[in-house]
């Protein structure tokens, strides 16, 4: 009896690591939903598998399904709370969702959002991707309800020491934001040079041709960097 108790566990053991194998490339393949089955699969077996539940907290991200991303990113910052991305995750699931419900429901979640992202940013003095939300947070929020230059200032500086080239972004985010266009195009030309990737290409860009509105430095821009 002992044996065939022991026998089923390492069947099942297999089978859920081959559903979670399964569906981790289903989902670098973007195909979301087949994978989104069989992570369902490895929770069903498994409750405390994290990894399932990350990944299926990513695919309602991509789906825009805002409550669900919410409710399995929770699980993990409760179970984690010492774990960063788990509460950049979180906020950001709730962010998205603040941004597609009516304005006095936003309102009331807009602490949740900004605790999420401090608490990620504190917990993690190097995550950049959690100081990028708090800049964007505090330059797209009202200055009523916390929005402030100053606070986005503080973030983009921090970016600044971990990221020369995100930091340029994000001052160049936030001049371009207040129609700063000598400004932020000075930050994006250096972010350009520094990273000379997709990501900054495409700031400067977008800059010369929708704010600018000087086709001939857009222009230019592309022939540079095509060579």
């Amino acid at each position: 009896m002992k044996f065939l108790f022991v026998l089923l566990c390492n069947i099942l053991l297999f089978s859920n690591s081959n559903d979670f194998e399964k569906g981790e490339l289903l989902y670098k393949q973007n195909k979301f939903q087949e994978a989104k089955v069989l992570f369902l699969n490895c929770i069903k077996s498994d409750p405390n598998n994290i990894k399932a539940i990350e990944y299926l907290g990513d695919i309602a991200g991509h789906q825009k399904n805002w409550d669900e991303a919410i409710s399995h990113y929770k699980i993990l910052k409760e179970k984690y709370p010492s774990t960063a991305n788990y509460w950049y995750k979180y906020g950001g699931a709730l962010g998205m969702k603040a941004k597609s419900v009516n304005k006095f429901k936003a309102l009331t979640m807009i602490d949740d959002v900004e605790n999420a992202f401090l608490k990620a940013a504190t917990l993690d003095k190097k995550h950049i991707d959690a100081r990028w939300a708090l800049v964007m947070l505090y330059i797209e929020l009202p200055g009523i309800v916390g929005g402030s230059e100053k606070k986005a200032q503080k973030y983009a500086v921090e970016l600044m020491e971990l990221s020369k080239v995100d930091g340029y972004l994000a001052k160049g985010y936030i001049d371009e934001y207040f129609n700063r266009f000598k400004k932020a195009e000075a930050n994006y030309i250096k972010a350009h040079e520094i990273g000379n990737s997709k990501t900054t290409f495409q700031k400067l860009y977008n800059l010369y041709l929708n704010k600018i509105k000087d086709k001939a430095k857009a222009k230019k821009l592309i022939e540079q960097f095509e060579k």
